[in-house]
């Protein structure tokens, strides 16, 4: 006998949970790392992968960064019910619960880390410090501000540990694109925590922008995205990446100036604009760059 299809309301309520849960490991901020991940096996691989490295990456990338964000959801759960821009999480209006969200920690440590088993030793044996490294961040906001260096450190793990799950070492390439990353990212950081400059201060929380104001913020940002860019037009030097590639790169830099220009230290409005929407561009260009590059070639 064929089961009764389940109820409309276990239906809607299963729909209502997978929507929270993607809410609140921020799924789509997946997207920012993941091209750089693969910009990373593009140049370990001198073209495309395997379909079975490409998977184990895929794997990796989405357990890493999904433990990442419900970790931080747990540790910052009591910061999130007083702050105003996130006490509609799913943590803090009960639409998940902290037995749930420490399940999903489980599982995705658990991915990370059998994806890292299945490439190669090395990356095995580096996922245990890489782990360290990104679920530490959750804790540094309350010690330093550079705790955005921290967030890009924890990024700039995708190419490193895509060329190792490639190739099972280490190289120079790799490590200027990891570098890329982390200015890149610290640079967006800075301006989207702008957004709580009042709150971190009141909190005790040792952001940046709270330590030195929102203007050294946003100036600053701009100075690691100009060394970013510095950094991705360098790249050919130890790889054989050339003009599509470089192309690709001064596109980049013409996204980064329109970003800090829809953001003022007097006009915060369009913030998420700048964060989510121009940030998601970026990572998929310079993919499509290096891409486009090795396809010319």
């Amino acid at each position: 006998m064929t089961p009764a299809a389940p109820p409309a309301a276990d239906r809607a309520r299963g729909v209502r949970a997978l929507g929270a849960t993607l809410s609140m490991i921020k799924f789509q901020h997946t997207l920012f790392a993941l091209p750089f991940a693969f910009c990373g096996a593009l140049l370990a691989a001198d073209g495309l992968p395997s379909l079975r490295t490409i998977g184990w990456i895929l794997g990796a990338m989405v357990g890493a960064r999904s433990a990442a964000m419900v970790f931080n959801r747990i540790a910052d759960l009591e910061f999130d019910r007083r702050n105003p821009r996130t006490v509609s999480r799913p943590l803090v209006t009960g639409a998940l619960g902290l037995a749930f969200a420490w399940g999903f920690l489980g599982m995705s440590v658990a991915l990370f880390v059998v994806s890292a088993a299945m490439l190669n030793r090395l990356a095995l044996l580096l996922s245990v410090p890489a782990l360290a490294l990104i679920l530490s961040y959750s804790y540094a906001k309350r010690i330093t501000w550079l705790t955005h260096l921290h967030l890009g450190a924890s990024l700039g793990l995708a190419p490193i540990g895509a060329w190792v799950a490639v190739r099972g070492d280490l190289a120079t390439a790799p490590l200027v694109l990891a570098a890329a990353v982390i200015l890149w990212v610290a640079g967006f950081d800075l301006i989207y925590a702008c957004q709580d400059v009042d709150f971190d201060r009141q909190a005790g929380l040792r952001s940046f922008p709270a330590r030195f104001g929102i203007p050294k913020a946003l100036a600053t940002s701009a100075a690691l995205h100009l060394a970013m860019v510095a950094l991705l037009a360098a790249l050919p030097a130890w790889t054989d990446l050339g003009w599509v590639y470089l192309a690709g790169v001064g596109l980049v830099g013409g996204l980064l100036v329109y970003e800090h220009r829809l953001v003022r230290p007097d006009d915060l409005g369009r913030v998420n604009q700048a964060f989510f929407i121009i940030n998601g561009w970026i990572s998929f260009l310079v993919l499509l760059a290096m891409a486009a590059d090795r396809a010319w070639s």
